[in-house]
């Protein structure tokens, strides 16, 4: 039997009693068998349906609830990079959803459709450093996280609650209106606008408004398959510098001729 900490029974409680409803009525209204009581002794685990169902009905930002953000409610609002969908599994538990590079393609335009989400494979991972917080796992397309991250490579990325909450220079899963992009993240002195930026130098910045952005995950770790070429980030910067060399050859030439 799982064990609430205090914080969570705390702001569970407060919820309940702000929106003037009785233990059992409150246990009916989010799927619960008989009362809440249990709960708020600490007895009994906060399911991650349970989760969900503030979220939908009350607007409680899953953050708030377990500690890790001081803004209460989320609203689809300016600077709102919240979660829009939650999933559980089939013991109500909070899981990770993994969206492959074809289905980043859809996330934009489904961003707030629950069944869509149903489609996509998602697990939980049993470690302390995912508890606590909402996960999802994207995998990398392209060559523009070089040398860092690597094509076909997942990224897991804790959820953003807003904007405010996000750091210079680290490297996030950026929800558009039509795209899905893993950049480094730079807030700009305009604060209606942030830049994007890609490690590889061949690609240029990319300047986008705040209001484009609909989700906001930071990227803690990732899963990768080249285990077996541990120097490849290594040639990849030798290669680089054979480029260069080569580019400075051929303008010498010019010149000469």
């Amino acid at each position: 039997m799982g064990q609430l900490s205090s914080i969570e029974i705390k702001h569970f409680k407060e919820v309940r009693e702000e929106n003037n409803f009785t233990q059992s009525d409150f246990a009916e209204l989010l799927g619960i068998k008989n009362s809440t009581a249990d709960i708020e002794r600490g007895r009994t685990k906060l399911s991650g349906k349970v989760v969900a169902e503030l979220l939908r009905q009350f607007g409680i930002n899953p953050l708030w609830l377990f500690g890790q953000s001081g803004q209460k409610y989320l609203q689809l609002s300016k600077g709102d990079v919240s979660p829009k969908v939650i999933t559980v599994d089939s013991s109500d538990n909070e899981n990770m959803v993994m969206v492959n590079q074809r289905a980043a393609a859809g996330y934009p335009h489904n961003v707030q459709d629950v069944e869509w989400y149903q489609q996509l494979p998602a697990f939980d991972i049993p470690l302390p450093e995912f508890r606590n917080a909402t996960y999802r796992g994207f995998q990398i397309e392209g060559d523009s996280m070089l040398p860092n991250y690597y094509p076909n490579e997942w990224v897991l990325a804790k959820a953003v609650p807003d904007l405010d909450q996000a750091n210079n220079n680290k490297v996030y899963v950026v929800v558009l209106q039509d795209s899905v992009l893993v950049k480094k993240l730079q807030k700009l002195p305009d604060v209606s606008k942030v830049l994007l930026i890609s490690l590889n130098e061949e690609y240029f910045p990319i300047e986008v408004n705040i209001n484009e952005i609909q989700e906001l995950w930071q990227v803690n770790s990732k899963l990768t398959f080249n285990l077996d070429n541990p120097s490849e980030s290594g040639l990849f910067r030798e290669l680089k510098q054979s480029m260069e060399d080569l580019k400075r050859e051929l303008k010498s030439f010019k010149k000469q001729a």
